[in-house]
């Protein structure tokens, strides 16, 4: 009798609902549940057992992404279905990842942590996402909005939470590749400065401001934001960044904005948010965001509170990332061609996994994304309602 495959036909027994078909290492196959199956999951050879006892999430990503596991069918509906269950793998987390996440994101580590993941290369990003370049969650006011409109929507909708007015300072964390800061000066006349770690979306931002010519307006600097010293803003914000920070740095984040904010300031953070306080995915962790740590919506008011900062808004984005997702892995595939050009099948089947794997983790509702408007100390001169942020809107 072979074990591993005993092993195997008790472990998929009550892992999904849909009816499926698994196909073994040695040509068998079999189907699991009633009726047609949605999906077929082929396994090339074995997993060894104890990697997926100690930490199946990883076992199974490492898997697929090296070609030992192949899905024919919608790799976002296995995950999703994943994630309904309560009792699945994914819902786990090993001992390794706990310790993990108490690992220090000091200066040197951060910057490393963010050039693996943003500093793949400006060319490989503009096959899939949009014209903006902007790679964080959308704002579709309609549901048949485009990625780029979508995203202009976002940026319009967060400078409109900001209430900015002309000639004020406004600092973006983790400006990405520049659409915000560019068009907050272009629109609203501020002057904006935009850091990030990556190098590769410095040069895209200067170049954007070189074509615009908006040198006495816009700055983009190649720096960590505790870095920052001797300056002060009117309104700070930060969009998809925070996850970046790591569980111990939470609290020197917000005494940085603070430290850095007007008094009566406004700043908005834009952050994925968690439920159970596990972070993050241990498979995230090694192959996509290295130090990244998932916080939840109650750990992020409390530091708020401890650092004299107001809460005045919170709006959960949930669906809108997981349409964005969609967008984003539809543009993935319809670049492969080009991709394949320069990347390697394995790194295909990473970012393919990752890109479903997020939109099903959002749309299961395993993870959130919320917006949060505070300000440092009370500040009695903003508008008494929200009009102001969805009066122009048509």
């Amino acid at each position: 009798m072979d074990l591993d495959k005993v092993f195997y036909k008790n472990l998929f027994k009550n892992l999904f609902t849909d009816p499926f078909v698994v196909e073994y290492w040695d040509g068998e196959s079999e189907r699991y549940g009633d009726g047609d199956g949605k999906f077929k999951i082929i396994l090339r050879e074995p997993i060894p057992k104890s990697e997926i006892i100690g930490d199946s999430s990883l076992a199974f990503g490492e898997a697929y992404t090296i070609g030992k596991i192949q899905i024919e069918g919608s790799v976002r509906n296995v995950v999703e279905l994943l994630y309904n269950n309560n009792d699945s793998f994914l819902h786990r987390n090993p001992t390794s990842l706990k310790l993990a996440r108490f690992l220090s994101n000091g200066l040197k580590r951060s910057k490393e942590n963010v050039q693996f993941h943003y500093d793949i290369g400006n060319d490989f990003y503009q096959l899939w996402l949009d014209d903006t370049m902007t790679y964080s969650c959308a704002y579709f006011r309609h549901p048949e909005d485009t990625l780029t409109k979508a995203q202009k929507n976002k940026i319009d909708h967060i400078l409109r939470k900001l209430n900015l007015q002309q000639g004020q300072r406004l600092l973006d964390i983790g400006c990405g590749w520049g659409e915000l800061i560019i068009t907050a000066a272009r629109k609203y006349g501020v002057k904006a400065l935009g850091i990030t770690l990556s190098q590769e979306q410095n040069d895209k931002v200067w170049e954007r401001i070189n074509n615009e010519g908006l040198y006495n307006l816009v700055d983009v600097q190649l720096l960590d934001y505790r870095e920052l010293k001797n300056q002060t803003f009117d309104r700070i914000v930060s969009v998809g960044m925070l996850e970046h920070v790591g569980k111990k740095h939470l609290g020197e984040y917000f005494a940085t904005v603070q430290r850095l904010l007007t008094e009566g300031g406004i700043s908005l953070l834009h952050s994925i948010t968690g439920r159970d306080g596990r972070g993050t995915n241990s498979w995230i962790e090694k192959y996509i965001f290295p130090g990244g740590y998932i916080p939840r919506v109650s750990e992020l008011i409390r530091f708020m509170e401890d650092f004299n900062l107001y809460l005045l808004d919170v709006e959960s984005l949930r669906n809108h990332y997981t349409r964005t997702l969609e967008h984003w892995a539809q543009n993935f595939e319809k670049a492969l061609p080009i991709i394949r050009g320069n990347k390697d099948e394995t790194f295909i089947r990473m970012w393919r996994l990752y890109l479903n794997a997020c939109a099903a983790s959002f749309h299961s509702g395993n993870i959130d994304v919320h917006q949060f408007i505070f300000t440092k100390g009370p500040n009695n001169e903003l508008p008494w309602t929200r009009e102001y942020i969805y009066s122009h809107v048509s």
